[in-house]
């Protein structure tokens, strides 16, 4: 979507009802509160795919619940693996695709179920329809459709290259080898390479093209997939993963870090210490990298076996940050540089056009409307930091924009979150944990 279209959205917002806002809280002091997030979505969602595809059932621990993995539960419900939900986590039961009666998938505006789980679809034998949110059909999925194609599914798109399309199932997928252009989403290479247990020649991915955008989240792909018993091996932009049976009786999911990320900067921004519950010393997540950002720009991170502890000063200085493998992470890093004592550059996060919205026009959009000086580039965006001033921060059913309009409102008074709901993609329960973060 380009910078025009998201200021006509923007528009149409403002002449709408914008009752329905947050005023985010100002930080009155400096801070000292733990914290403790919930289950990592690219976790959940990834671990719920594999325990779909097990022999036997899996119990995950300590999931997210949130709207993003409710949908993936739906979808793998429709497509033949139940769940279900105790005060132990989630038991999902292994895929048993009956029948041959059309079924509907609902996506939502949920990326990782709109990649992950039309290959599912082709293991059993009846058609399946996938559709979502007006947001989903403009998101990037051709390349993955086209690679699916070439590995034995039969899909109608009507040559959109995007939902709503139809998976016909066969029985099974023959899987194979194929060419794969991941470069606007690392989620079509962890897509088949989940789906590559399940088919019968297993799967063999050659990139082509640019670079896939976040490493981490391959990294986290290829980890699950040991922890569930396949054997992914991986030469250079070659990936192959071979058919297997899998089977892991549980699984605990970590905190996400990406969702950590305002409590992380917070300290930072208001001073005084904020500890983070849970934080793993070893994980995958990209959003571990928020430690070497935080003592890059003069905070302390201190962590240990049971978390992270960051201790800031209340100012640091601007920087030049290329976040291409951890482009999750701009919104909350975009918000927190507009309060440096310099200008900052990001770069290599181009792909963040083709997310929930494209970011870069909203952050842009919505940052300089209360001030910054924030413009776009070719491929991130220019800030240059100026007095800011309250106002209605727009978030465009973005999860993530609501958490980087957080972190302003500790500094600026008068930040209005609109629609502060959309927040519960990843974290229904943001709003009061941010309050008692400051209480």
């Amino acid at each position: 979507m380009s910078l025009a279209a998201v200021r006509r959205n923007r528009e149409a917002v403002v002449s709408g009802n914008t009752a329905n806002t947050w005023s985010a809280p100002a930080a009155s002091g400096a801070l000292d509160a733990a914290v403790r997030v919930p289950g990592s979505k690219s976790i959940t969602n990834r671990a719920y795919v594999l325990a779909a595809l097990s022999e036997g059932p899996t119990l995950v621990r300590e999931p997210l619940d949130s709207r993003d993995t409710r949908l993936m539960l739906g979808a793998l419900s429709a497509l033949g693996a139940s769940s279900e939900t105790s005060g132990d986590g989630v038991l999902v039961q292994p895929l048993r695709p009956e029948g041959d009666t059309e079924v509907s998938v609902t996506l939502g505006n949920a990326g990782t179920v709109t990649r992950f789980t039309p290959a599912l679809a082709g293991l059993g034998s009846r058609p399946v329809v996938f559709d979502g949110d007006e947001a989903i059909r403009r998101r990037p999925i051709a390349p993955l459709l086209r690679a699916l194609v070439e590995l034995g599914l039969d899909i109608e798109d009507e040559g959109r290259g995007a939902p709503p399309f139809t998976v016909r199932g066969h029985g099974g997928v023959a899987g194979g080898k194929v060419e794969l252009d991941s470069s606007a989403s690392s989620q079509f290479l962890s897509a088949l390479l989940l789906a590559g247990p399940s088919f019968t020649s297993g799967v063999t991915v050659r990139l082509v093209g640019d670079a896939p955008p976040s490493e981490p989240h391959i990294a986290m792909t290829l980890d699950l997939l040991r922890r569930f018993g396949a054997v992914p091996e991986r030469s250079g932009r070659e990936f192959h993963v071979p058919a297997t049976r899998l089977s892991l009786p549980a699984y605990a999911v970590e905190p996400d870090l990406s969702t950590a990320a305002p409590f992380a900067v917070a300290a930072a921004v208001a001073g005084g210490s904020v500890r983070i519950e849970g934080w793993p010393e070893h994980t995958t997540q990209p959003g571990d990298w928020l430690r070497g950002l935080l003592e890059e720009l003069g905070q302390r991170a201190e962590l240990d076996a049971s978390g992270l502890t960051i201790t800031g000063s209340g100012g640091f200085p601007g920087a030049r940050l290329d976040l291409h493998e951890v482009g999750e992470l701009t919104p909350v890093v975009a918000a927190l540089l507009c309060l440096a004592d310099g200008p900052s550059v990001i770069s290599g996060v181009a792909h963040l056009r083709g997310h929930e919205t494209d970011r870069l026009a909203a952050l842009a959009t919505e940052l300089s409307g209360l001030g910054a000086g924030v413009a776009e580039t070719e491929d991130g965006l220019a800030i240059t930091p100026a007095p800011l001033h309250g106002g209605v921060f727009h978030t465009y059913d973005d999860h993530r924009l609501v958490m980087a309009a957080a972190v302003l409102g500790l500094r600026v008074p008068g930040v209005e979150i609109e629609n502060p709901a959309t927040v519960g993609k990843t974290f229904p329960g943001f709003a009061d944990a941010w309050q008692a973060m400051l209480s």
